[in-house]
């Protein structure tokens, strides 16, 4: 059967990258288990457990990475015993005939499965932070670059105050640098399920050294030790609590949202005319409508980030249903949750590292939509101006209020130009201002302290969060394959 006759997820086969989909790839999962199965030999024993023979030990270091031929028999194995660990035990004895006796000695089912989903996670994170701090960096560069650019600020996509297209980003960045805190949070609080066998009382362990706690604590922490890890969970049942996996996936939920917020500002400001994606030379928009140019990227991260904050509720739920020491109903779903919001994850990433290499701005069309809107936010400007040359705020307020509805309704009933300042020019009453109109309509003067907030909130905030990344940070264009 022909693998394009079969589905296969486009997270993998379409989107994620090379990296990410080798963390949870099969080869790695069961090469993972062997390295566990290695360093628990290794521990038992330097801890004092002599049937460990240095012969075992050599022979699970040289089988470590698993064949695929190795693969094809663990499967035919499991399709007989119905367990995929014992299958795996099976055939990792054959090539390690010297270790087959003492494979998983002590250990349950989870010591393999549980841990190697643990040091996955991590790999996970490491995959992901560097690519988070490569957007906020792109992003911080677009908005020192464009930090004194006046721009219409939009409430309730409705024209307000001025702000400046370097500040608008700085909204952006600051909800990824809560996502980076987030993200780094998770992944430095992971620890190990470690060696605690059946129900997570260690019996096991005990009885394999006579009764002894402190080797068994010792054969605890040295696992942990030599698969890199900082700590282990001090108690768990069977597996480890799966409240981890919330902790885990919530910082990607959290990101879900602003990557998809990110994505819909650029989506309306592409129809606004003011800032776009990267579109490549050779690149189509629409298969009918040849002068397109669809925001597909940012509508990619807005499809994707939908899907990662959905994940959340698997892992909120699967938490919810252990009973007591476990259940496995956790399993299946988790096959399926954890890796594809990893994947997921690392989609969008790419994606706006991708689309803030490349960020196109329109200084001539922000500047005529500011000059659209402008005479009526200056109106304020214009009524302390003619105070300040000795008129009356309540009668220059009933002047200007009459000129600003003349110039709305030619906008809005005929479809004309905001003439509003032309009005002022021709009305004798604001002759006292008429030289000063330039002063009061000049765009940088609204946008109050923007540019200040932007270079401070870049050099202080940003740069602190960055630093200890310097070595990750790439400014090279980045490609997407598709």
């Amino acid at each position: 059967m022909s693998s394009y006759d079969k589905y296969a997820t486009p997270l993998s086969s379409r989107y994620a990258s090379d990296e990410m989909s080798s963390v949870f790839s099969l080869r790695n999962r069961f090469s993972t288990w062997r390295k566990l199965w290695y360093n628990l030999a290794i521990a038992e024993q330097q801890v004092g457990l002599k049937v460990i023979t240095d012969e075992a030990i050599e022979q699970m270091k040289n089988h470590l990475e698993i064949t695929d031929e190795e693969i094809d028999r663990a499967t035919k194995e499991e399709a007989i015993v119905r367990h995929d660990v014992m299958a795996h035990v099976h055939v990792f004895g054959e090539v390690c005939p010297k270790a087959a006796g003492i494979i998983h000695l002590g250990a349950t089912s989870c010591f393999v499965t549980d841990n190697a989903d643990l040091i996955f996670l991590r790999d996970a994170y490491d995959i992901l932070i560097p690519k988070l701090v490569n957007v906020i960096d792109r992003l911080s560069q677009f908005a020192l670059e464009h930090k004194d650019l006046p721009v219409l600020g939009w409430t309730h996509f409705q024209p307000a105050q001025l702000t400046t297209v370097g500040k608008r980003a700085c909204l952006w960045i600051q909800e990824l640098l809560w996502d980076l805190r987030n993200m780094e949070r998770a992944r430095n609080d992971l620890g190990l399920r470690g060696v605690k066998g059946t129900t997570g009382t260690q019996a096991s362990f005990l009885s394999l050294f006579h009764g002894d706690h402190d080797k068994v604590e010792l054969l605890d922490e040295t696992v942990v030790k030599l698969l890199g890890f900082e700590h282990v969970y001090p108690v768990t049942g069977q597996t480890y609590s799966r409240k981890i996996d919330i902790d885990v996936l919530s910082p990607l939920a959290s990101f879900a949202a602003t990557a998809h917020k990110f994505a819909t500002d650029i989506r309306l400001l592409a129809n606004l005319k003011e800032v776009e994606e990267p579109f490549e030379k050779s690149q189509i928009g629409s298969s009918a409508m040849a002068y397109k140019r669809n925001p597909m990227r940012c509508e990619r991260v807005c499809s994707l980030a939908r899907h990662l904050g959905s994940l959340m509720n698997d892992a909120v739920q699967t938490a919810s249903v252990q009973w007591f020491e476990r259940t496995l109903d956790d399993s299946a779903i988790r096959r399926i949750s954890l890796p594809s919001a990893f994947l997921t994850a690392d989609i969008l990433l790419s994606t706006m590292n991708n689309i803030t290499s490349g960020l196109v701005v329109y200084p001539k069309v922000i500047e005529r939509r500011i000059n659209s809107e402008l005479p009526f936010m200056a109106t304020e400007n214009i009524i302390m101006a003619m105070v300040e040359k000795g008129g009356s705020r309540q009668d220059c307020h009933e002047e200007i209020r009459v000129l600003s509805h003349q110039a709305s309704a030619v906008v809005k009933q005929q479809g004309g130009d905001n003439d509003l300042i032309e009005r002022v020019k021709n009305t004798k009453y604001f002759e006292p201002i008429w030289n000063d109109l330039g002063k009061l309509l000049d765009p940088s003067t609204f946008v109050g302290r923007a540019p200040q907030q932007t270079e401070k909130f870049i050099k202080n905030d940003v740069a602190q969060a960055l630093a200890p990344y310097g070595h990750v940070i790439n400014r090279a264009p980045v490609h997407l394959s598709v």
